[in-house]
């Protein structure tokens, strides 16, 4: 990653420029431009996300946002309503009310002097979200959209529901929230802190048991999902997502849905900007960014437009690592998308454990252990403290699997497999998982895709039903988008599982799903060399801190052999790290704990505790932030604390306990 100094324009930047709503409330933005642009206006982009300006993005904040000023922009990184330095209230996600402010924010800007009246939004994961939202709702001055780590489905594609199973991370998120939103503002910024942080303690919401309550595709997700209206979303969208992050599928469905141009790169990242990620390579992605602006905000021929349509980073066979710092693979160019290089090949699944052959009738009962699932990885990785899926091979051995022979020559997929099978339960509320793999000579096997279906959706998503127990059914499975070439000798798997611990929550009673027959359509394609060299990665120059204590992270698994009980406990603390620009120092601690009985999926149980530091000078605070779940056959119980300390004294509790009714989960 290379650092640029001399940019074309110089910059200036505020901390703290207010924007007054109409409703009063002042929302904090920190913004950058070029030192002349109120006698050359320029246009402006706009980041607006709850994870606070002034510490929590910042060290990413400072590596993009004064690249653009320094190309000719005016970059307004905008804390949210009750977040950072904001006022406010932060309800819940992607509300009405959030998407409000955000129409004022662009109309804000578009208005200053500084600014040519042209205003683009970009955002990485909530980001990414509230910009295709924001687009949705056709702000006058709203030019264009850079979308990385997004969604179309919030109810298909986000961090509390995938294929209608109630996710993990809904509980972990949840926590995460509870943590992010008890911090105060900066008192370097706002004299009145303290009455703000205190109010904003005893008003934030615990949004988990929220979540899991609605457990249909209800208008409660179709609010902020724009897959209910494509044609609402008007102009020029770039969309960004990488192959280890749960949320790969956005740039295909907006690619292929959106009928304004579109363009969309999928690399081999976690849940980060390109220019940062892992695994590598990476890419210049600010560089694709401002290529998007200037064509978009500022009228510049560059022929942005005419890129291929979907560029992908082709993964490559190579042994599994949790913590890869590179993925082999080459870049694909289509033209469009879909692409007429794909075509269907259909697999049956046959008797004896063989994908391909016959096919006919399969009498096997798929009924997996709880603790399946240790090694599938978080729902978005963030980096390289083994988040990434580890070897399958364990996962495995504990499946129901169908193989292909070694294969003779490179085999290349692209897009997304579907899986149909006729399928029996002996309970009303199951789900079934179907990953598939590459199989290496030795055993190994890597992830290539998943997906999961619970079968009370089987029919409809906004209208789920349980299953009859013993009844035969027709069923469909669509595992994500995917990338990927299998090497000479290789094996395809398909593997089967009715538990995927913790990345779903286990259904309340073991079930038993018989399979009697099925088929697999594999998108292959026709294969291709490299059709595409990004830039390299460059940013501006980095934040100037000091590391006063280092960080460390852990992941491991714990068997106890009294108790029966499997754990898998994640522990990830950042040290403290003071900033040599406004003096803040600041640091978080969070430990997570999954627990499960392999023969018991009323035995899942997961404690989570976050702590949050903040100090300077002799102003210190800290927030512990904890949050808890388990269940029986038919309720979801959550609980969650926040407790507040400014020096040593306590200054705020709260504490929750809920029940959610498991109506289909």
């Amino acid at each position: 990653m290379r650092v640029v100094s001399d940019l074309p324009c110089r910059g200036a930047e505020d901390p703290d420029r207010g924007i007054v709503l109409s409703g009063g409330c002042r929302l904090s933005a920190r913004v950058w431009m070029p030192e002349d642009a109120v006698t050359k206006p320029v246009p402006a982009i706009v980041e607006y996300i709850p994870y606070r300006k002034r510490d929590g993005t910042l060290p990413r904040d400072e590596l993009m946002h004064p690249y653009f000023a320094g190309h000719g922009y005016a970059a307004l990184r905008v804390d949210l309503r009750g977040t950072g330095d904001s006022a406010g209230t932060i309800t819940d996600e992607y509300t009405a009310q959030e998407l409000s402010d955000a129409r004022e924010v662009i109309a804000w800007a578009a208005a200053q002097p500084w600014c040519t009246g042209a205003v683009g939004m970009m955002g990485k994961s909530w980001g990414g979200f509230n910009c295709l939202q924001t687009a949705a709702l056709r702000p006058p001055a709203l030019k264009a959209v850079i979308t990385v780590c997004s969604t179309v489905d919030r109810f298909a594609d986000d961090i509390h529901f995938k294929g209608g199973c109630l996710l993990g991370e809904n509980l972990g998120w949840g926590a995460v929230m509870l943590s992010y939103s008890s911090r105060p503002p900066d008192p370097a910024l706002r004299d009145d802190w303290r009455a703000e942080w205190l109010r904003r303690l005893a008003e934030e919401p615990f949004l988990a048991p929220r979540w899991a309550g609605h457990q249909a595709r209800d208008g409660y997700w179709k609010h902020g999902s724009i897959c209910e209206d494509w044609p609402a979303v008007q102009v020029p969208v770039l969309s960004v997502g990488g192959w280890a992050d749960n949320y790969m599928n956005t740039v295909a469905h907006l690619v292929e849905n959106l009928k304004v141009p579109v363009k969309g790169i999928v690399g081999p990242w976690v849940h980060q900007y390109p220019h940062s990620a892992v695994p590598g390579p990476r890419i210049g992605f600010l560089q694709e960014a401002l290529r998007w602006w200037d064509r978009w905000l500022k009228g510049a021929p560059n022929g942005a437009e005419g890129d291929p349509a979907y560029r992908v980073w082709m993964l490559h066979s190579a042994p599994p690592d949790p913590c890869a710092a590179k993925r082999p693979g080459h870049w694909v160019a289509e033209r469009d998308w879909p692409s007429g290089r794909v075509a269907q090949r259909v697999l049956a699944l046959s008797p004896g454990g063989r994908l391909g052959g016959d096919g006919g009738a399969l009498d096997l009962g798929v009924a997996t252990p709880q603790h399946l699932g240790l090694r599938a990885g978080e729902y978005f990785p963030m980096g390289l403290n083994a988040e990434m899926p580890g070897d399958q091979a364990g996962d495995d051995a504990l499946s129901v699997c169908f193989d292909t022979p070694p294969l003779d020559a490179a085999l290349d997929l692209m897009g997304a497999a579907v899986l149909r099978v006729r399928v029996a339960s002996d309970k009303p509320l199951a789900f079934l998982v179907a990953r598939l793999c590459d199989v290496a000579p030795d055993g190994a096997s890597v992830r290539i895709a998943h997906g999961m279906l619970n079968l009370c959706h089987r029919t409809s998503r906004e209208a789920p039903s349980p299953m009859v127990p013993g009844q035969a059914e027709a069923v469909e499975i669509t595992l994500d988008q995917m990338a990927y070439r299998l090497a000479p000798g290789h094996r395809l798997r398909l593997a089967l599982s009715t538990t995927y611990w913790p990345f779903l929550w286990p259904s309340p009673e073991a079930a038993t799903v018989t399979l009697l027959e099925g088929t697999l359509d594999l998108p292959v394609h026709a294969g291709s060399g490299s059709e595409w060299a990004p830039p390299g990665a460059e940013t501006a120059a980095p934040w100037k801190h000091r590391v006063l204590r280092q960080g460390r992270a852990a992941r491991r698994i714990e068997e106890d052999l009294i108790g029966e009980t499997v754990t898998l406990i994640v522990e990830d603390d950042t040290g403290e790290v003071e900033n040599l620009t406004h003096g803040l120092v600041t640091g978080e601690t969070a430990q997570e704990r999954w627990t499960i009985r392999p023969d018991d999926p009323l035995s899942a149980e997961v404690a989570i505790r976050w702590e949050q530091r903040l100090w300077r000078g002799d102003w210190r605070v800290r927030t512990v932030a904890s949050a808890g779940m388990t269940a029986t056959a038919t309720h979801l119980r959550m609980t969650g604390e926040v407790v507040a300390y400014e020096g040593e004294a306590e200054v705020s509790r709260r504490a929750w306990d809920e029940s959610v009714p498991r109506r289909f989960v």
